[in-house]
């Protein structure tokens, strides 16, 4: 049963979708697993960029049908607004589309609680796009699933009993604004009437494509080192981005599961709040930034830039059981004279020896680099792994070292044909 469970292996924004995007081209079925509209995925087609915040990468090859799973928060007005923007493009949604019947909605007033904490003392650097309370509710199990918008009456009846409780902590703690709830009522009973056709059991879909021996990709959002149990807590997003997040978001077995590829970028950014060893708050990270584009597809905001951190790698791979190694923008690199590389962490004067996950002490160490030469030449139109300058060939071979995990692609540019693979 060929699933395939394309994820971030770091802090997000690792260039996902394009490598969803190379390998839908033969798949069957895209499943995105987790996340909401925070997530932005860019592909580029020719000179046409599109982002993507929850339709899955997939989209853009016909023969494919995409997926939301149950692990998915949806904003109902993003999911819309995306939709109609692709068909707008000419890529056709309907028959190719499929939304779980148990994914929970994101509501107007998770996204008013969102902002809201953001302006507070607890803040974490979220997109304010309610992913978060959305996530709170469903695990408080008072959280709204598109099941619940088949029968007007249960609908209704949970969410005049969560307006009810969000309006005391709107109204009474913040001085917002009450939510009326009946005009909320008729507006997502008009969503359910614009997406019923795309709603069905995906799990029981996913089952019966695969017992019929149909590839499945399973496209995660944001990074592995933002995972709420593996990440660095509290600093991380409010689903599991790792590989055993697929398997609950979409509803399909761990045996399913034949491949897990672990993208990473060839230096290092996080969006946000959080610890960050490697982080180059100097001309280094402002020039990784620049050259790199390193602006959120989300929000727009830009990306802290560092160098590549091998140690931080070597817990995503254990932690996802990652097989193969995606290596992205490596011609962000190519005008360095020098590139350097994490290879260990020192805290108070010795060496650790694993990741520390707790954002204290991952805020208080030291990195450990090891430097390398630059190529100092363009890489746009290296077609092959042997074209590429030995510089190039000796620092990618080290992040795969270090990383344990077998080099098997190497993006050097945003557009398709811009990717080296290195085996089959």
């Amino acid at each position: 049963m060929p699933v395939q469970i394309i994820l971030g292996a770091q802090w997000g924004d690792e260039g996902k979708g394009k490598v969803v995007d190379m390998l839908s081209e033969h798949a069957d079925i895209v499943a995105r697993y987790q996340g909401g509209a925070n997530a932005g995925h860019t592909v580029c087609i020719g000179d046409k960029q599109y982002v993507l915040h929850l339709l899955p990468s997939g989209m853009f090859h016909e023969q494919c049908t995409c997926v939301i799973g149950n692990g998915v928060v949806i904003d109902p007005t993003a999911l819309i607004s995306e939709i109609r923007q692709l068909e707008e493009a000419g890529i056709r949604v309907r028959g190719r589309l499929l939304i779980s019947h148990n994914a929970h909605l994101i509501m107007p007033y998770h996204k008013q609680l969102d902002v809201i904490r953001e302006q507070t003392s607890a803040r974490i650097g979220t997109t304010g796009r309610g992913i978060g309370p959305a996530y709170i509710d469903k695990f408080m199990r008072s959280g709204i699933r598109i099941v619940d918008l088949l029968d007007r009456e249960t609908f209704a009846n949970k969410l005049k009993r969560n307006i009810e409780e969000k309006n005391q902590i709107l109204t009474r703690v913040y001085g917002e604004t009450r939510i009326d709830v009946d005009a909320l009522i008729s507006e997502y009973q008009e969503f359910d009437k614009s997406i019923d056709e795309y709603i069905t059991d995906t799990s029981l879909y996913l089952h019966q494509a695969l017992q019929q021996g149909k590839r499945v990709i399973a496209e995660g959002a944001q990074g592995a080192l933002l995972d709420v149990d593996h990440g660095t807590y509290p600093f991380v997003t409010s689903s599991n981005p790792t590989s055993g997040g697929a398997c609950t978001g979409l509803g399909i077995p761990p045996t399913a599961v034949n491949e897990v590829i672990g993208v990473a970028k060839a230096y290092c950014t996080r969006v946000g709040h959080g610890p960050f060893p490697t982080e180059q708050e100097n001309e280094v990270g402002e020039r990784l930034r620049t050259v790199g584009h390193e602006f959120g597809a989300t929000t727009g905001r830009p990306r802290r830039c560092g160098w590549y951190d091998a140690v931080a790698m070597q817990y995503s791979a254990r932690i996802n059981g990652i097989q193969r190694l995606v290596v992205t923008k490596l011609d962000v690199l190519n005008d360095f004279d020098e590139i350097r590389i994490c290879i260990g962490y020192e805290l108070h004067g010795k060496r650790l020896r694993s990741f520390p996950t707790d954002a204290a002490t991952l805020e208080r160490i030291t990195p450990v680099y090891e430097s390398f030469e630059g190529w100092k030449t363009s890489l746009a139109d290296v077609k092959t792994y042997d074209q590429l300058p030995r510089q190039a060939q000796a620092y990618l071979s080290v992040l795969s070292r270090y990383t344990h995990a077998p080099l098997w692609l190497v993006s050097v540019g945003p557009r398709r044909d811009q990717s080296i693979f290195l085996q089959s």
